[in-house]
């Protein structure tokens, strides 16, 4: 029985790694998947799910308007999708995360949505959000900060490398503009930078 799917971490853990591991699991086995990234994220080309260790696939992306049920159904009668799998899952609305769910549901067809849970202001994205409360199976994909603990909390940096404790919710970046801290770091920097 299908199911829906919700890894989460911090920045910097693997995340678009293991998509692509999935989806080249499945594929090795003969199966059709559907790849979907978030079209905010244009950092490595429109459409393109990247890792930090060079993997990477083009992939069909979504907006804030993007369905989700009626095009996976159509691409499902044409040829029988295995799996469904979403990059950068916390652009999803909660209405997005609903329309999966229905996939599920509907369609029996596994969906695997990878993202991260918050913000770097600890604020939930709405689609993780959506996810945690509605999905079949939670996975923390773990990272570590510089001390060695466990990685959950994100600091924004600004062009310069310094800490930024308020802004918008979404500024897409990687390495350059985002690094993973404990929750003790993170408020010792968060301290710092007000």
């Amino acid at each position: 029985m299908a199911q829906l799917y919700f890894y989460y971490s911090a920045m910097n853990a693997g995340k678009s790694t293991a998509l692509l591991q999935s989806a080249h699991n499945y594929r090795e086995q003969g199966m059709q998947v559907a790849l979907y990234t978030a079209a905010i994220d244009d950092r490595y080309g429109q459409g393109v799910i990247r890792s930090r260790i060079g993997l990477q696939e083009n992939a069909l992306q979504f907006g804030d308007d993007t369905a989700f049920f009626e095009p996976i159904e159509l691409q499902h009668l044409d040829t029988p999708l295995a799996c469904v799998l979403v990059d950068e899952a916390q652009f999803l609305s909660r209405q997005q995360v609903d329309e999966l769910a229905k996939v599920v549901d509907k369609l029996d067809i596994p969906v695997l949505c990878f993202g991260i849970r918050t913000d770097f202001q600890s604020e939930m994205f709405p689609g993780s959000s959506r996810l945690l409360a509605i999905a079949d199976k939670i996975q923390e994909l773990k990272t570590v900060c510089t001390c060695g603990r466990k990685a959950t909390m994100i600091v924004r940096l600004d062009e310069s490398g310094q800490i930024v404790a308020a802004g918008d919710q979404v500024q897409i970046g990687g390495n350059d503009r985002y690094v993973s801290k404990c929750r003790r770091h993170y408020r010792e920097l968060m301290d710092g930078a007000s």
